[in-house]
């Protein structure tokens, strides 16, 4: 029985709306609230990647956004650049870039970004003014904020909060308790 006082993903992840890598049939689901800007979040980049070769096909990866406009002026903007790639079916690129970029996140940045990618331009520059992406952006802080989000990264294990570090021994450590479980 889950400990009540324990914080849950809410909504759970949706694969038709939420952004993932990874089987959908995986046993384990790792979700991240994010926030491009956010130093630890770059930390956190190369061990969901190293998680992702270790695990294989027993885990999938979401990303959602939770971009601490207090903290990271530009973390919103690169939200709305990576949902804007999404919107020409390269979210997962343009997320990969902003985490290895992650000093260059202006404006002119981001379009330099999605030009790298080879995505159109114009279409791009249209989207990122978008209010439904905007919203997307807004929903998933505001599932963050609801699931007990208190900074980022945070992960959450099969829709359980993981309170210990964005490491990648613990992060290993947890994921393998969830496998063990179904073994």
């Amino acid at each position: 029985m889950m400990d009540p006082g324990v914080a849950t993903l809410n909504p759970p992840v949706d694969p038709e709306r939420d952004h993932v890598r990874g089987p959908a049939a995986a046993p384990v689901t790792l979700v991240e609230y994010g926030d491009f800007q956010c130093p630890y979040c770059g930390d956190a980049y190369p061990v969901v990647r190293d998680l992702a070769e270790r695990f294989g096909d027993s885990l999938r990866f979401v990303f959602r956004h939770m971009p601490l406009d207090d903290l990271h002026p530009r973390a919103h903007a690169a939200a709305l650049a990576a949902e804007a790639a999404a919107v020409q079916g390269s979210f997962w690129e343009m997320h990969d870039r902003l985490f290895e970029h992650q000093l260059e996140l202006g404006d002119d940045d981001l379009l330099g970004h999605a030009e790298a990618l080879g995505l159109d331009a114009e279409r791009f520059r249209a989207d990122l003014a978008d209010p439904a992406l905007a919203e997307r952006v807004a929903a998933d802080f505001r599932s963050g904020a609801g699931s007990g989000v208190p900074s980022t990264p945070r992960f959450f294990v099969n829709d359980v909060i993981h309170l210990g570090s964005a490491s990648f021994p613990q992060l290993t450590e947890a994921i393998e308790a969830q496998l063990a479980l179904i073994r």
